[in-house]
């Protein structure tokens, strides 16, 4: 649906996105994903033909979109501010876009009626903006995007101005909205753990260049190096030496986990024998009592941090550089470990990650 072929965009001597090559398919939930400034609001602007690249080309739908001005483009974009026009009422902001394609009463209706069923806002079509939560705004916002029937959804961080509660909620219905109506989405969010529970691909960017494009499993569980590692959830990174390797596998000696063979990273530049791998904390398991693992860590509590349903332990190993990140479930009584504690860790080989530095 989309194909963005080496795009940069500059700013005077300032590359605001450098080189960026990606496709996203029809009917696809897209996220681009990174920290303020990395490049991935540029890109969805030029997307929707707000701003042009510099260098290289985007096609919609098999259309080069060269000098095609937003609004003839088969996209509509949903804005962080929602921009909602306060002196209209719900149909009256759903149905403002409408007014230009000059459609009958009749039919103009009937697509408010069903942009506002859509979104489960049926019923508040008189309701005057000042009426609406914050959640409701969002909804008309959308709903006013999905009249006009786009091949093409833009969200530009919908969500960022809505409570906890509210935007978690709001992601599980935008995804099912997105699966209903059966569009591609493209939406730009710095929040991981939100581009994780609603994409079906993730592109990961960090200053003006996408570093990984996948699923979000496989970002999370393999990413390619350690910006993106790091930048997806927690991760603990150990040390290692190189002490063999073949086309799809490396073997690797590590201080404190021994000797792992783990994949080879699609992107890989070793720094002659030296290797960095990964774990996440929840990888990592407290063995209670008399508990065995095929493959252990021993070592003592330094700190413990309480988040409720979950506990992250901070664990002090011996040869080892910096501690361990471990989170634990509290069902079993993580919450009650003091500091201080000698505690032991079990491990599975294979979620030790290779990746570049």
């Amino acid at each position: 649906m989309i194909d963005v072929d080496h795009v940069t965009k500059t700013y005077g001597n300032f590359n605001a996105l450098d080189d960026a090559s990606l496709g996203i398919r029809a009917g696809e939930f897209f996220s681009l994903l990174g920290p303020s400034g990395c490049g991935k609001t540029t890109l969805l602007r030029m997307i929707g033909g707000f701003d042009s690249p510099t260098r290289g080309s985007i096609s919609i739908d098999g259309q080069p979109m060269d000098g095609i001005p937003a609004n003839r483009r088969p996209t509509n974009m949903v804005f962080q501010s929602y921009a909602i026009f306060p002196h209209l009422n719900v149909e009256q902001n759903v149905g403002y876009g409408l007014k230009r394609l000059r459609l009958d009463a009749g039919e103009e209706k009937r697509r408010v009626e069903e942009a506002l069923a859509q979104v489960s806002l049926a019923g508040y079509g008189k309701r005057a903006a000042h009426e609406l939560s914050g959640g409701q705004r969002q909804r008309v916002a959308l709903a006013r995007a999905l009249v006009m029937r786009p091949k093409v959804l833009l969200l530009d961080e919908p969500l960022s101005a809505l409570d906890k509660k509210l935007r978690e909620q709001m992601q599980v219905e935008l995804r099912s909205l997105q699966k209903a109506v059966g569009i591609t989405f493209v939406l730009v969010t710095h929040d991981q753990y939100e581009a994780l529970a609603m994409s079906d691909r993730i592109a990961v960017m960090f200053g003006g260049r996408i570093a990984q494009t996948a699923t979000p499993k496989e970002i999370y569980q393999r990413p390619v190096n350690r910006q993106v590692a790091d930048f997806l959830g927690g991760m603990n990174f150990i040390k290692a030496e190189i002490v063999g390797e073949d086309g799809k596998s490396i073997v690797v000696e590590t201080q404190s986990f021994g000797r792992i063979t783990t994949d080879r990273p699609t992107v890989w530049a070793p720094n002659g024998n030296a290797a960095t791998l990964g774990i996440r904390p929840e990888r990592l398991r407290v063995l209670w009592d008399d508990e065995t693992a095929p493959r252990e860590l021993a070592g003592k509590v330094i700190d413990r941090h309480y988040f409720g349903e979950i506990t992250h332990l901070v664990v002090e190993i011996p040869g080892m550089e910096k501690p361990l990140s471990v989170t634990e479930t509290n069902d079993f009584g993580a919450d009650d470990i003091p500091v201080g504690t000698d505690i032991r860790l079990a491990y599975d080989p294979d979620a030790l990650v290779a990746m570049a530095d």
